[in-house]
């Protein structure tokens, strides 16, 4: 048995689990036992680069004395972040010259609103992790001149609330926004992209489901979910009273070398998603930023990859593959040049 929970109490609340995240690397991997790693005990300097932050939740899902844990792997600081790697930049998606702040306006029927500037985990592979969240926090004035934007630009139709995490805004928060972006008459969809769910299960509260089902907007979670062992009973049962909110539940992942970079590990994962309540949506190549070469798979593999996904699971488990390319209307996807016979 795990022996985690032992260690690290965790309690339902989710601001109290939130308020004692782990923030030290070091603290982590004594839990885990690999304390006495070398590469691991090496690496804790890169927190200079990005900070650390994990939930004891998360942690939980983890397997001690393991080193390769998919789990531990994304959030683990490495040495190899301190690797400068031509072609790999701050701000590989050129988001940081937005003309409102706290709003990206990216493709021409939907915007992105960054409401809140931090998130319950940091990942190590995360494409913000430079984004220059203090010029653009999720402030009142902030906020009333995106919604002002998002009225007087009618060609919108969908307002995706991103971050940070969007969930790190408390209930009553996410009310007053839900508020404004209702009398909107043209926003017919609000997205949420979220990985707080998957970290701290309990974030889904009563009042949160009551307020997303009774919205005159339809609502969609995209969860951030990367490996199998991600989901567990907790979660699915916060993803069950999600769906019971007729919430659409879509999940992105991102292909990431040495933690899901396998069909049979991305199998795994579509088919645990389903039985949850969840769609597999997007497979996103890793942006560029400047510290995540090490996770990076190439089109080849990635490509090859799916190919072996399609004859393991139905064609609706089977995520499209895509990458971000800066400039472009939507997300590229990259084709697999399967054989026509």
């Amino acid at each position: 048995m795990n022996i985690i929970m032992r260690n690290i109490p965790v309690k339902e609340d989710w601001l109290h689990q939130l308020a004692n995240v782990i923030t030290d690397p070091m603290q982590l991997l004594q839990f885990l036992k690999l304390d006495g790693h070398s590469r691991l005990r090496e690496s804790v300097e890169a927190r200079r680069l990005f900070p650390f932050r994990v939930p004891r939740t998360f942690v939980s899902r983890m397997i001690p004395g393991d080193p390769e844990d998919p789990l531990l792997c994304q959030v683990i600081t490495a040495r190899e972040e301190f690797n400068l790697i031509p072609g790999y930049k701050t701000d590989p998606l050129d988001e940081q010259n937005n003309l409102v702040p706290g709003l990206l306006h990216k493709y021409k029927n939907r915007a992105l609103m960054l409401i809140k500037s931090s998130c319950a985990v940091n990942c190590r592979y995360c494409f913000r992790r430079y984004f220059p969240y203090q010029k653009n926090q999720g402030n009142k004035i902030n906020l009333l001149r995106a919604v002002d934007y998002i009225r007087h630009h009618p060609e919108l139709n969908e307002i995706i609330l991103s971050g940070g995490d969007p969930l790190m805004a408390k209930d009553h928060e996410l009310d007053k926004i839900l508020n404004l972006l209702e009398e909107i008459p043209h926003i017919n969809i609000l997205r949420i992209h979220s990985r707080l769910p998957v970290v701290i299960p309990s974030r889904i509260t009563t009042y949160l489901c009551n307020r997303l089902a009774n919205s005159r907007l339809k609502i969609v979670l995209v969860m951030h979910i990367n490996h199998a062992r991600e989901i567990d009973t907790t979660l699915c049962e916060s993803i069950t009273r999600l769906r019971n909110a007729r919430l659409t539940l879509l999940n992105q992942s991102v292909l990431l070398r040495g933690i899901n970079d396998n069909a049979d590990t991305l199998a795994k994962l579509s088919e645990t998603l389903f039985a949850a309540g969840i769609l597999p949506y997007y497979l996103h190549m890793l942006d560029k930023v400047q510290g995540t070469a090490h996770f990076m798979v190439e089109d080849k593999k990635a490509k090859e990859i799916i190919k072996q996904l399609l004859g393991k699971v139905s064609g609706y488990l089977v995520p499209r593959l895509v990458r971000e390319i800066n400039g472009e209307q939507s997300k590229t996807l990259i084709d697999l040049q399967l054989k026509q016979h």
